[in-house]
């Protein structure tokens, strides 16, 4: 298969060697999150970095290797998998991911015969930009729950300091520093504020750091595999989760296309995306992990350091893949104090949200006007607010939250409101 534009996103001062160091930063960026998943649902860790690193591969060969999106464990799926674990099982609870991943592909059908511009004529500047914003918005009380609480509940005056270190690193860095170096602020925080806090767990200053995990993790391990089941049941309760994270891809697609100032909805193509992402969902699923998501955490990277290379996002795949064989380096990553990743997350998602807020600045929407001001208004709100649909077809309870929600909503005002988006001369 040939890649389309394959040197478009590469900056040619960046070297292989300095490439695999910008993966090794994704991979960093992207660890937290993605072994939270199974850690609240049960399922197997090493399995979701495996198929994480295993997805986004799967990704990028369909979307051609033009596309810089890492894929991880969603979020969106966590409610379901519990629910239909604790009702048949966890097996099938993956049989009905597997399905999800299924809706995608039919999704992506009705994109290549109806065409890219049918569903885009849903998606002026009006409703992406907001939507963009509740991406970044909508993920800032995590940023602060890590920063202030170290993730535990309680807030303490030692996770905000931590968080402060890793803060004031990532700025400096992005700011001050020149050449490659200036690439790398989430690596360089992370190494740094590991560093201190290490030193002051060793010195007895403070207990930042337990290396016991580190010590007892063997150095080579396969992933606990399992098959999946199915049951019309579990199907019914986890598949439907699709129609709200397909919204979310769309958005996540449309936002790195606004960093990187490419248009992916059109090329590669938006049916070659919703393909990647549900064949990468099924494919978890079947083999025992989560559903996989295009990454917010690591758009942020993107916009953040403004290296678009995909294969960066391939490496940090490849990462990912040998973190699941080698439980001893995943212990290493896991023992990265949550405060130190909450600082710097604060900057990440905050960059999500001013590419939202700079899609409604360079489409000079007009906010001088009241439909574009309802529009904008009612998104943020549900977005960032969490409002929450829940309803019942028959036995089975469905729950539209969040930016799915705002996305939905803010689709139908722009279609049902006179008038067409307007926008400053």
């Amino acid at each position: 298969m040939t890649f389309w534009d394959k040197n478009e996103l590469r900056d040619p001062k960046v070297g292989a060697g300095k490439t695999v160091v910008l993966g090794l930063q994704h991979t960093f960026t992207m660890f937290g999150a993605t072994i939270l998943v199974p850690l609240l649902t049960g399922l197997d860790i090493s399995v979701a970095l495996f198929m994480a690193g295993a997805g986004t591969l799967l990704f990028h060969l369909f979307t051609r290797g033009g596309v810089p999106i890492f894929l991880g464990s969603s979020f969106a799926f966590i409610g379901a998998i519990i629910g239909a674990g604790a009702a048949y099982g966890l097996e099938y609870a993956l049989g009905g991911i597997f399905v999800a991943g299924l809706i995608y592909l039919l999704m992506a059908a009705l994109v290549y015969f109806l065409g890219a511009e049918k569903i885009l004529s849903f998606f002026p500047p009006i409703v992406t930009g907001p939507v963009i914003m509740v991406i970044g918005l909508g993920l800032a009380p995590v940023a602060i729950d890590m920063a202030s609480t170290n993730g535990g509940g309680e807030i303490t005056g030692t996770a905000w300091l931590l968080a402060l270190m890793s803060f004031i690193v990532v700025v400096i860095v992005s700011v001050f520093f020149k050449g490659f170096s200036k690439t790398l602020p989430v690596l360089i925080s992370l190494a740094f504020s590991y560093v201190i806090a290490a030193l002051l767990t060793v010195t007895g200053v403070a207990e930042l750091i337990d290396f016991t995990p580190i010590r007892e993790a063997a150095w080579f391990g396969l992933p606990q595999f399992v098959m999946a089941k199915f049951d019309l049941g579990a199907i019914l309760l986890v598949a439907p989760v699709a129609i709200c994270t397909m919204v979310e891809h769309i958005g996540d697609v449309m936002a790195v296309g606004a960093i990187t100032n490419r248009d992916f909805v059109k090329k590669p193509g938006l049916h070659r995306t919703l393909l990647g992402d549900g064949l990468a969902t099924s494919l978890s699923a079947m083999f025992g992990g989560p559903a996989n998501t295009t990454y917010s955490e690591n758009t942020g990277v993107l916009a953040l350091t403004r290296q678009f290379n995909p294969t960066i996002m391939r490496i940090a795949a490849g990462f990912a893949i040998v973190l699941s064989l080698v439980p001893k380096l995943g212990a290493f990553i896991n023992t990265i104090p949550v405060a130190i990743v909450g600082g710097i997350s604060i900057v990440l998602f905050g960059m999500i949200a001013s590419v939202g807020a700079r899609t409604l600045v360079e489409n000079k929407v007009d906010f001088q006007s009241a439909r574009n001001l309802i529009i904008a208004a009612v998104i943020l709100v549900l977005g960032i607010g969490g409002a929450a649909v829940p309803f019942s077809v028959g036995s089975v309870d469905f729950n539209i939250h969040g930016m799915a929600l705002a996305a939905i909503v803010g689709i139908l005002l722009n279609q049902i409101l006179p008038g067409k988006p307007e926008y400053t001369k």
